[in-house]
This record gives structure tokens, C-alpha cells and sequence, in this order.
């Protein structure tokens, strides 16, 4: 800078003046926490990706380079330079994944149009199923800018219960808003099958478990009996995200109780909305949880001033006029969906299909959730 300032010292206006600059893709790296420099196995095809973006994404001129987003532990996702021009590349995890998700045709079906009716639905530009481009289908977005609060608030934003309770409430209100959007606007009426979704989600999910498993878990099949035993019937057919929490929302830099954005929009489809509702419930840890709890799906609301879990149910009932008397199933299905999600990353590290370390310790995570998902049930989680 002029100044003699870096870019990461720079207030948020500041910042995004600075990116219009033309900064270079190391510079952005240091403004932008989210990025990293690419992971060695998950480089791109260089060549061959930007010369189909020349022919194929409009705004793809100027000199090219990218980085990595180093969030997320499924598919990957990457920022994508021409110049001043700014795009997000997203494509499916490496190693054999299950066919119904990481869906990128799914998802760029849904981003092409949604952002129509729904604001915090970015845009999708491109599809590509051409494997000898990156080697996987993979689409192409707009870049939003924002934040993403991971495991725990930014140092500069904790201590404050009024902006925590700001968040907490930000983040349900988003929901039942995305809830009400109406698929016949954007042409997506005829989505999924919401008739029996509650059903075939339960169904598909044991199914991925058991092939994903690398040991006998009977926790896990009790889990699954009570699941299927106590299925409730849906009050409404919606779109459903089926990946809502904290972490898949940008939120703005000079207000994080304002949503950017919402991501990972690969698994969505119509169907019942407190399956929604139950996940990120998951995912909203309380001060008085086990620690157990709290790190198998890490979340900073815990922290003071967010609404407790109940509150958080309330809120949600009170926006979208739904029932909530049965949100003890839903919870426990999410806890055993993530439960399978968390085996599915593991055992492609424990196969060797991916060398992100971060997976190593998995294992742990979805031993806690069983247990988890088990007390929420009432279910022995013994052996």
C-alpha cells in the first residue's frame, strides 16, 4: 500500500477498495483469512481450466491465477482470478463419493435461479461435467464478500452478549425466511419429491452408513431403529438446504449479524423444513452441554448471549408458523446424519483417498455424535 499499510490491517471498506485495486491473488490471501494456498493434492488443472473458463465464463479476461478456501471439510472450493474479476470454483471432494451428494449439477440447478427470490442465494454462473477439464463436474459462482465464523467468535467479537444474541437470531431468521421462499418463482416446483422425504432421507442416510462404517456400531443401529420408529409426519413441503449452520453463512465484515450469503447448496432439494431446523440444532451447542457435545459439532453458540436452543426453536416456530412439538426427532436425526457425514470424510482418509489431516481424528467425532444423538433419543448408546 501507499501507506506502507498491508491490506489486512485495512477496515472493510477499505479492504474491497483495495481487492477493486487489482491486488494480486498472494496480496487477497492476506486480506482474506478464508483463503490458502492450495492444498498440494488438490490443485487444479491450470491449463486446461482456464482455457474452457476463456471460452465458456463471461468476465473470464485479464491475467489468471487462484487460491484455495481452506474452510469446509467436503467439497472443494476455490477462488478464481481474471484480473479485477473475481469468481468461486466449486467441485466435489477427491476419492469415490456417494452419487446423490457433493452434487455440483444439483447445486448449480438451484444457484442458477434461486437468487431470484432468495438474496442470499449467490449466483451460479457455469456447469461443468467435462472430467478432462479438473477431473470432476465443477461450477462456477459469484464471489460474495464476507466471514465465516468457524469454532469460535473472533477474538474482536467476543464479550458482547447483545451481538451474540444478534447472531443467534440472525441465523434463524434466515432460515424461515429461506423457508418461505416459493419454488414456483424460480421454476423449481417440480424439485425433489417431498411426499416420503423424511422417510428416504432415513433410509439413504443408513445406507451411506453402512457403507461407509469401519467397524460394527450398535449405538448406531439402535439410533436408527428409534429414528425410523418415531418418523413424524411433514406439516409442509418447502426447499430445504439440508447443510444450514453457522459455518455455511458469510457474514458481513462490519456487521456479522448480517448474512452475506449462505453456502453449499449441493444437497438441495423440496421436502419437509424441520429437517433443517433439527440439523442446525446439531449444531447449536448450550453453555451446560458435555464438552463432548460441544466439539463433535463445533459452534461458538454456546457462548454468552446467544438464545439457548429452546429459544431458538420458538423463534423459528414463531416465523414460520410450524408445529415444533416433535423437534426432539429432528434433532436426534441431525446428530445421526452428521454422525454419517463425519464416517463418510473419515474412512475415504483411513482408504488413503485424501491426505488432509485434519481428518485423522474423526473417528472421535462420530463416536461422540452416536452417543449424542442417542441421548437426545433416549436410546442406550452402550455396547
Amino acid at each position: 500500500m501507499a501507506d506502507g499499510r498491508s491490506i489486512g490491517t485495512l477496515a472493510p471498506a477499505e479492504r474491497s477498495a483495495a481487492r477493486g485495486r487489482g491486488l494480486a491473488i498472494g496480496q487477497l490471501m492476506t486480506a482474506d483469512p478464508e483463503l490458502i494456498e492450495v492444498r498440494p493434492d488438490e490443485r487444479l488443472k491450470t491449463e486446461r481450466l482456464e482455457a474452457y473458463l476463456r471460452d465458456h465464463l463471461d468476465g473470464a479476461e485479464g491475467p489468471f491465477d487462484y487460491a484455495q478456501f481452506g474452510g469446509g471439510h467436503a467439497n472443494l472450493t476455490y477462488l478464481l482470478r481474471f484480473g479485477d474479476s473475481e469468481f468461486v470454483l466449486r467441485r466435489p471432494p477427491l476419492g469415490p463419493v456417494v452419487a446423490s451428494a457433493h452434487d455440483m449439477s444439483r447445486e448449480h440447478r438451484v444457484l442458477s435461479v434461486l437468487w431470484q427470490d432468495f438474496d442470499l442465494a449467490p449466483r451460479c454462473y457455469l456447469l461443468c461435467t467435462d472430467h478432462d477439464v479438473v477431473g470432476a463436474d465443477f461450477m462456477v459462482m459469484e464471489r460474495r464478500h464476507g466471514f465465516v465464523i468457524r469454532k469460535d467468535l473472533p477474538d474482536e467479537l467476543q464479550g458482547d452478549p447483545a451481538l451474540a444474541q444478534r447472531i443467534g437470531e440472525m441465523v434463524i431468521d434466515c432460515l424461515a425466511r429461506f423457508h418461505q421462499a416459493d419454488p414456483a418463482v424460480v421454476g423449481l416446483e417440480a424439485m425433489g419429491r417431498p411426499e416420503g422425504f423424511a422417510q428416504r432421507q432415513l433410509d439413504g442416510w443408513t445406507k451411506r452408513w453402512h457403507a461407509a462404517k469401519d467397524h460394527e456400531v450398535p449405538a448406531m443401529d439402535r439410533l436408527a431403529a428409534w429414528l425410523a420408529d418415531q418418523l413424524p409426519e411433514a406439516q409442509a413441503a418447502t426447499f430445504v438446504h439440508n447443510d444450514y449452520k453457522l459455518d455455511n453463512m458469510l457474514v458481513a465484515h462490519d456487521d456479522p449479524a448480517k448474512a452475506v450469503a449462505i453456502l453449499d447448496w449441493d444437497m438441495c432439494t423440496r421436502g419437509d423444513p424441520l429437517m433443517d431446523l433439527g440439523y442446525l440444532l446439531t449444531y447449536w451447542p448450550e453453555a451446560g452441554d458435555p464438552l463432548t457435545w460441544r466439539d463433535s459439532c463445533p459452534a461458538p453458540l454456546w457462548r454468552d448471549g446467544f438464545p439457548t436452543r429452546a429459544e431458538a426453536v420458538q423463534r423459528y416456530a414463531e416465523r414460520s408458523s410450524l408445529d415444533v412439538g416433535q423437534v426432539n426427532w429432528y434433532h436426534a436425526w441431525g446428530t445421526f446424519k452428521i454422525a454419517v457425514v463425519i464416517q463418510q470424510i473419515y474412512i475415504r482418509w483411513l482408504r488413503g483417498q485424501t491426505q488432509d489431516e485434519r481428518f485423522a481424528l474423526m473417528g472421535e467425532r462420530v463416536q461422540d455424535l452416536i452417543e449424542k444423538g442417542c441421548a437426545i433419543a433416549g436410546v442406550s448408546a452402550g455396547d
